[in-house]
Parts: structure tokens; sequence; C-alpha cells
């Protein structure tokens, strides 16, 4: 039950970093989304998606040095080309209920544009999140003590036994 618990603990901080990473970048995302539909005249799925990139590029910092900062960086080029792969899908996603709002349903008030928005985040990130952790910043392999002849460690320790 020990291993359970302490698995769980790890799942809620990253959990927990993760959400603090994406709630900035959703800060951003938003952010940027209404100062580039304030500032230019844009349309506003062209807008979010500028907002969308930036956000990415955001994420991508806080996630490899904060929420993943243990994890394998052994292959970066493997590692920001599968980010971007489901950061692109993940946009997909984002802007796809944007512009199925907007121009689908005609709702396209600042409002409803930055609920629909927001919606599309929250859809995303739950595509995001199982994609990161799956398959861009992956767990380093647990390393195992080398065990002798006869159970024992190398450093001359018996192997604990495992209570079910």
């Amino acid at each position: 039950m020990e291993q359970g618990s302490s698995g769980l603990r790890r799942l809620f901080r990253e959990v927990a970093k993760f959400g603090a990473v994406g709630g900035a970048g959703v800060l951003v995302n938003l952010g940027v989304f209404n100062l580039v539909r304030q500032a230019t005249d844009l349309q506003v799925v062209r807008a979010s998606v500028i907002a969308t990139v930036v956000a990415i590029v955001f994420n991508y910092v806080g996630f490899r040095y904060f929420t993943y900062r243990d994890r394998d960086k052994s292959r970066r080029t493997r590692e920001m080309s599968l980010f971007l792969l489901f950061s692109v899908i993940g946009l997909v996603i984002e802007n796809g209920v944007l512009y199925t709002a907007t121009y689908g349903f005609g709702w396209d008030s600042s409002l409803q544009s930055n609920i629909f928005k927001f919606l599309g985040i929250g859809i995303a990130t739950l595509f995001r999140f199982w994609s990161y952790r799956t398959w861009v910043f992956r767990a380093l392999p647990v390393r195992e003590r080398p065990v002798a002849a006869g159970g024992a460690t190398m450093a001359g320790e018996r192997p604990r036994q495992r209570v079910p």
C-alpha cells in the first residue's frame, strides 16, 4: 500500500505543477488573445491561434524547467518535436471549439469568444496533459541495485521482502 500512496502523491504533485504552469499559460493565452483582438483587426480565430502559439512557447519553458525538470533530458530534439506535434493537435482542438462557436453558431461577441476560447483551452488541456506526460516528458527508468548470488545486493544488504 505504501508504494500506491507514494505514487498517488507523486501524481498529485505532477498534476499540481502542471496546473500551475497551465494556469499561467491560460492567463498568457487569454491575455494575448484579447490584446491582439483589441489592437488589430484580425479575425477571432487568427487572433486565437497567435495567442495559442505564444502560450505554447511559455508552457514549454514552464513544463521543461518546473513541472518535468526531473524527467529524461537526453533526447531534446525528440522531446521538442513531440511537444510541438501534441501542441499543434491541442491548438486545433482549442481553436476548433472557438471556430465552431464563431462560424457555426454565430456566437462572436467578445464575451462569447472568451467563453469558447476558455472552453477550448480546457478540452485541449486534458489531451495535452495525457500526451505530454506519456510521450514528451518521459519518466527516467527506475534503477535497481545489482543483486549478487544469494539475493544480497552488491552493498551486502538483503533485499526487502514485499508485503502484498
